[in-house]
């Protein structure tokens, strides 16, 4: 006869991704994550795998709960460049106003993992490859709707808008200078015009 789990997976998921989040892969231990999810070892093990399993979870969960998700605001119809802004300046508000001083769980991967952790690259390269040609896109419809210059490089701008977004959440990560942040981006907004 199977055993029926004496917990909620999905809750344990999201107790992992946050503790993760938190501190880190390094510097989470098994014993952390047993104590915080509340389970034992055995049903982790059985359950989420290895605790290098269970971060890979964690970071998939992590980016399908988004929200507003990045790629669903620069695809809404009508004009693209106050959804590009928006997004900017979302990313920049995120930074400054993060008192937990988490970050971007993403960014938070890559410098810890990278690059030696192939499947952690793996899922930070498709998360930045997702969003560069979510704003490629955009920019492109932007360009053909007349709101951006026609000699202006959709994928280039899309490219220095991802690079400008990830170093926004490592400053976040520290305690931003909100003055820093705005200039930052009036100047990568600027591009746009």
């Amino acid at each position: 006869m199977a055993r029926h789990k004496k917990f909620d997976p999905d809750a344990a998921l999201q107790a992992a991704l946050d503790l993760f989040w938190r501190r880190g892969y390094e510097t989470t231990s098994l014993e952390d994550l047993t104590e915080h999810l509340g389970i034992g070892r055995a049903s982790l093990y059985a359950t989420f795998g290895s605790k290098h399993e269970l971060y890979l979870k964690a970071l998939e969960r992590y980016l399908r709960t988004r929200a507003p998700d990045p790629v669903e605001l620069l695809s809404q119809p009508g004009p693209v460049l106050p959804a590009v802004r928006a997004l900017v300046k979302r990313y920049a508000e995120e930074a400054a106003c993060d008192r937990q001083r988490r970050g971007c769980m993403i960014v938070n991967a890559a410098m810890e993992r990278m690059p030696d952790d192939t499947q952690v690259a793996r899922v930070v390269e498709s998360a930045w490859d997702t969003l560069e040609v979510a704003l490629a896109a955009a920019l492109t419809r932007a360009r053909a709707q007349g709101e951006l210059a026609a000699d202006k490089d959709p994928r280039a701008l899309a490219r220095f808008l991802l690079v400008v977004l990830q170093g926004l959440r490592v400053m976040g990560k520290g305690h931003p200078n909100p003055e820093r942040l705005r200039d930052a981006i009036e100047q990568a907004l600027i591009l746009l015009e």
